[in-house]
This record gives C-alpha cells, sequence and structure tokens, in this order.
C-alpha cells in the first residue's frame, strides 16, 4: 500500500460507510438497489452529511473574514508605506509587518479556502471508491464484493454508468461504441453544470457581500481572480471525474450556494450591497435599530387614488348639473 493509499484509507472507510448507509435506506423505501438513482441519491446523502459536518467550519469562516476586514485598512497602511519600494529590504520588511499583523489579529487569508481544502480529500477518497468500484472491486470497509458490483454495474438511464468520464468515453467514441456520444452528452452537461455552479459561488460574495474597502485591497484582486481560475479548473479537469464524483460535486456546490444566501442575506459583510438591502428591509418593518438605540422606520409612500376617465357627454352632463 503505497503513502496516498494509506492516508485515503479511513476517508475511505467513512466514505463507503456513509454511502452503503443511504443505500441501504433508500433500497429500504423501495428503490431498486442495482440502480443508478438509488447510488446517485446516495452520493447525495453523503453529501448531506459532509456539508453538515462543515458547518463550524464554515462558520469560524465567516468570523475569520469579518476580521479580515478589520484588519483592512491597517493592511492597506503597510502597503503605502511600501509603495513604489522594489528593493529586497522593502519586500521583506513588508512581508513581515504583514505576517506580524495577521498574527497579531489572529487572522487568515487562506481561511476562505478551508472548506473546499477539508473537502479535496474526501472528494478523492470518493474518486477511488468509483474507480475500484469499476472493477467490481471491493472496497476497503462496508463496500462489500456484491455492493462494489452493484455500484459498478449502477446506471443513468440505463446509458450512463457512474463510473464513466468524458475523457474515458471519447476513447471508446473514437474505437466506434455507438453509446459513448449519449454518454459524453451527459457527461459535458454534468461539467458544465458543475463549473456553472463553482462560478455563480464565487459570484455570489464577489458582487454583493463585500465592502468598498475590501474591493480596494488586493485581496478583492485575488478573489476576481479566484472567480474565473477556479471554474476554469473544473471545466478542464472535470472531463476526467466519473458521473458520480460529478454528482458530489454539483450537490456540494448547491449546498453552498443555499448556505452562502442565507449568509449573505441575514448577516452581510458591514458596508456592503447586501448590507444595505438588508438595513433597507429592516427599515420597512420597522425593526432597524440605529447606534444610538433608536428605530429606523421608512414610511411607504401613500398611493393616491386613480381617476377614473369619463367619457365626454358624462363629462358635459357633470358639467350642466353645476350650473
Amino acid at each position: 500500500m503505497d503513502l496516498i493509499s494509506t492516508i485515503l484509507w479511513p476517508l475511505k472507510w467513512v466514505v463507503e460507510l456513509l454511502l452503503v448507509g443511504w443505500h441501504w435506506l433508500f433500497s429500504q423505501l423501495g428503490l431498486d438497489p442495482a440502480a443508478g438513482i438509488t447510488w446517485v441519491l446516495s452520493i447525495v446523502g453523503l453529501v448531506l452529511v459532509v456539508r453538515a459536518a462543515l458547518i463550524p467550519v464554515f462558520v469560524r469562516q465567516i468570523k475569520n473574514q469579518r476580521r479580515m476586514l478589520e484588519v483592512a485598512p491597517q493592511l492597506k497602511k503597510i502597503q503605502e508605506k511600501y509603495k513604489g519600494k522594489k528593493d529586497q529590504f522593502s519586500r521583506e520588511a513588508m512581508s513581515r509587518e504583514t505576517m506580524e499583523l495577521y498574527k497579531k489579529t489572529g487572522t487568515n487569508p487562506l481561511s476562505s479556502c478551508l472548506p473546499l481544502l477539508l473537502q479535496m480529500p474526501i472528494f478523492f477518497a470518493l474518486f477511488s471508491v468509483l474507480n475500484d468500484a469499476q472493477k467490481s472491486k471491493a472496497g476497503v470497509g462496508p463496500l462489500n464484493a456484491t455492493l462494489a458490483e452493484q455500484f459498478g454495474g449502477a446506471s443513468l438511464f440505463g446509458i450512463a454508468p457512474l463510473h464513466s468520464s468524458f475523457a474515458g468515453e471519447w476513447g471508446k467514441m473514437t474505437a466506434g461504441d455507438p453509446y459513448s456520444v449519449a454518454v459524453m452528452v451527459i457527461a459535458a452537461v454534468m461539467v458544465v453544470l458543475m463549473t456553472a455552479s463553482q462560478f455563480i459561488t464565487q459570484l455570489q460574495i464577489v458582487s454583493k457581500n463585500m465592502s468598498p474597502e475590501t474591493k480596494a485591497s488586493p485581496m478583492f484582486r485575488q478573489q476576481r481572480i479566484l472567480l474565473y481560475l477556479l471554474p476554469l479548473v473544473f471545466a478542464f479537469s472535470g472531463v476526467a471525474f466519473p458521473l458520480g464524483v460529478m454528482f458530489y460535486w454539483l450537490t456540494s456546490n448547491i449546498w453552498t450556494m443555499g448556505q452562502q444566501f442565507l449568509v449573505i442575506r441575514n448577516m452581510p459583510t458591514p458596508g456592503s450591497e447586501a448590507a444595505k438591502a438588508r438595513e433597507a428591509r429592516l427599515a420597512r418593518k420597522g425593526k432597524l435599530i440605529a447606534t444610538d438605540g433608536d428605530i429606523i422606520t421608512v414610511e411607504e409612500p401613500k398611493k393616491t387614488q386613480r381617476q377614473q376617465p369619463i367619457s365626454k357627454n358624462r363629462a358635459k352632463k357633470q358639467s350642466g348639473d353645476k350650473k
């Protein structure tokens, strides 16, 4: 057993346990144990458990982002101090002062990537489980030989095995397999959905939940780079992902979008567009509390009754009655 296999062994065991547990549940509910939809729903259940377990990490990420906003003015002063100085001594001094600031305030600029990084080992473990299932090979834990054979043979719509990938089907298509085109279409749609959901997830943060100070900082430029870089990474690497892995990642992205929507709506970054929209909503409801304790309300403009149009004859009659 190599080093990577040794590291992934406990994760693969947990992945198999969750996968088999959900598969057993859906089978008890009457779904065909060998059907692709049963295993897809089991993968979705795996995502729900994993992402629910990562909620404390997500909360920690939000708190760290708040602290990053608080230190943004101090970070900008350091950058202004060494602006235009490109010598080695100045660069080292700037890096040293920046790291001291992060250490003093307990902030970490890489914490926004923490949930993604924590998911990567699980992602690779699932990839390894699917790769073994493709060969109907029993797993390291609860995924026995019978279940592995079911998982390896499970397919969507009866034509797209969950272990299939766009790149793998490309080779079959060139060899003349008539079914490979249909599988490639399904895989291509999954790659597009996975890439689009990743882009929307990043766009949520960049467009609505950043203060003007953050948008003027180098951190914003990094976020803008990630906005376009991460979807491209998933687009190019997604062609090699099995369909089962893509279902995992797509479901995870949908979870992230919903989670971020709730956070941005209810706990937006101070000074951001989302914060202004929340203040406007609370003010209309009479729930916005000012810093001095007063409740701020916004009165809706009164609707004036629209005058009904009248015909010429009726208008003449009314004018005659007045006389």
